[in-house]
């Protein structure tokens, strides 16, 4: 059985246009736990800390997953793609060797809440081609077993497979215990972490509370329980070096450099200049 190997709380930080989020992973002393680069918590119910969203920006090298508890996030991307997430949805965004994308909120309520995580990806499959997947709530895979509630994104569960599509393997399950417990089985070798989001809970023995993530050490499975609800990733490290700077996540300091410059000439995905142009509205 796994135990925990840290616990991280992060910081309240500023991105996009002024979007007040909690950055958990992609800080100093959390910058990057391979594979995952990030992890943001963006929840507000103030329509100021975030009504000013994500407005067109690139990416290259990585992915970008999009989990939504509450409210909605319009996605439109330089390849066409143009989607809303709501309550419950998911995007799966692979950027590869260049997308442009805006990702502006839309109130439910007053109130905003989800999760985006990058997920980096090996050096081979950097420059892939982009895509996109956009999940709806209805198509996530939804369980109930001995008293918990399971909201299978990706990978596989307990006789149950996620929706999404991924490179590599990934396991992404979003479980409320409420008073009951469960034994997650888990690849031996993978990189798995676990975000509270609502109540307590108790991985591996360790109580947590809301806001707190932790990861995971050794192998096997790892034992959950509490009144709470969480969000479990698992995926294999990569072990290869990694050069960041901004929306961009390569392997080499040449690929950083050249992915500025072809920013730059306009030339880091198809469409780009139209779509900056546009405003990321087509």
């Amino acid at each position: 059985m796994r135990s925990i190997a840290r616990v991280i709380n992060g910081r309240r930080v500023s991105d996009g246009a002024g979007v007040d989020i909690r950055r958990v992973i992609g800080l100093a002393g959390a910058d990057y736990i391979d594979p995952f680069l990030m992890f943001d918590d963006f929840r507000n119910d103030d329509p100021s800390g975030y009504v000013a969203g994500f407005p067109p920006h690139p990416h290259r090298g990585f992915e970008t997953v999009t989990y939504m508890l509450k409210g909605k996030m319009r996605h439109r991307d330089s390849n066409g793609n143009a989607g809303l997430l709501e309550d419950g949805a998911v995007q799966w965004m692979t950027a590869g060797r260049g997308i442009l994308h805006s990702e502006m909120p839309e109130q439910t309520d007053g109130s905003l809440w989800g999760f985006q995580i990058w997920l980096n990806l090996p050096q081979h499959l950097q420059m892939a081609e982009p895509g996109y997947q956009d999940i709806p709530a209805s198509d996530i895979t939804e369980f109930e077993q001995d008293g918990i509630a399971y909201r299978l994104v990706a990978g596989e569960l307990f006789g149950h497979t996620g929706p999404a599509k991924t490179h590599l393997p990934v396991l992404m399950v979003d479980i409320a215990p409420y008073g009951g417990q469960t034994t997650i089985p888990l690849t031996d070798g993978e990189t798995a972490i676990m975000f509270c989001f609502e109540g307590e809970l108790s991985i591996a023995g360790h109580t947590i509370g809301d806001g707190d993530l932790v990861v995971l050490d050794g192998d096997g499975g790892v034992a959950i329980q509490g009144h709470g609800r969480g969000l479990l990733l698992s995926s294999p490290p990569l072990n290869e070096p990694i050069a960041r700077h901004g929306p961009f996540v390569l392997s080499t300091e040449g690929e950083l450099k050249k992915a500025f410059i072809d920013y730059q000439l306009g030339q880091l995905a198809p469409n780009q200049e139209a779509f900056l142009a546009s405003g990321g509205r087509g």
